[in-house]
């Protein structure tokens, strides 16, 4: 009998102490250390979805006590800030002249703004000429994509949110398979947990074959070294046993 699976969000965390340090954000966390060097007190992050720009933000405003700005509320004059604001999706606001107000308030205050989007706030479609050359004029940095070794601690550290229990060898193994794109890593766990609870089931490489079918590289539909080791299959020529 399967297991119907409740649309509970895993409680993701986004504790200073989680953050993994790597060459692709070593960047955006030195800038993020100092605001008191930002130029005209603004820093925007940018780059593509899961490469932890939400998380560096979540950080930095525990670290520095200064609250998050929910996008989809930025309407209208938004009121005095008494402090510094941090802005996730800066480029999805659905209201220039308040996204124009809340930076020309923070200037005016003398309060640091960080913000954060997909592309350099340059680049943000913008029909406000005014703000267009605010936006222009801020400092941007980029966060790359992860490397090898932090593509790992995240497989891992997404495993964990969603309270998922494998064994290195099931990581090792799934993880070259993968696109190398953090989004990529996301999206799999939130597979694998919902086929996972699904099928009342652990997390195994024929749930994985199953269920990531649209993510994992173009492999056969065995794994040789399985196939090789109960004497099903024999290994092709030339090639040793995947690992």
């Amino acid at each position: 009998m399967k297991q119907l699976p409740l649309p509970f969000a895993p409680q993701q965390s986004y504790a200073a102490a989680d953050l993994i340090a790597d060459a692709s954000n070593a960047a955006a966390l030195a800038w993020l250390a100092e605001p008191a060097r930002w130029p005209l007190g603004r820093l925007a992050l940018h780059g593509p979805a899961g490469v932890g720009k939400s998380h560096m933000l979540h950080a930095a405003a525990a670290r520095f006590g200064w609250p998050l700005v929910p996008v989809p509320a930025l309407r209208g004059l938004p009121p005095p800030p008494t402090t510094g604001l941090v802005l996730d999706d800066a480029d999805q606001a659905p209201d220039e002249a308040a996204l124009f107000h809340l930076v020309n308030l923070c200037a005016e205050a003398g309060h640091p703004l960080l913000l954060a989007g997909r592309l350099p706030p340059s680049r943000w479609p913008v029909r406000l000429a005014d703000l267009a050359s605010r936006l222009r004029a801020t400092t941007a940095v980029p966060v790359e994509p992860p490397g090898d070794a932090l593509l790992a601690q995240l497989l891992e550290k997404h495993f964990a949110d969603r309270q998922l229990r494998t064994d290195p060898g099931f990581r090792a193994w799934l993880l070259p398979r993968l696109p190398r794109e953090a989004a990529a890593i996301a999206e799999a766990a939130a597979r694998l947990d919902r086929a996972g609870l699904a099928a009342g089931a652990p997390v195994s490489r024929s749930l994985a074959r199953a269920c990531l079918a649209s993510l994992l590289d173009p492999l056969p539909l065995f794994d040789e070294q399985d196939d090789y080791m109960t004497g099903t299959a024999p290994l092709s020529p030339g090639r040793g046993p995947l690992l």
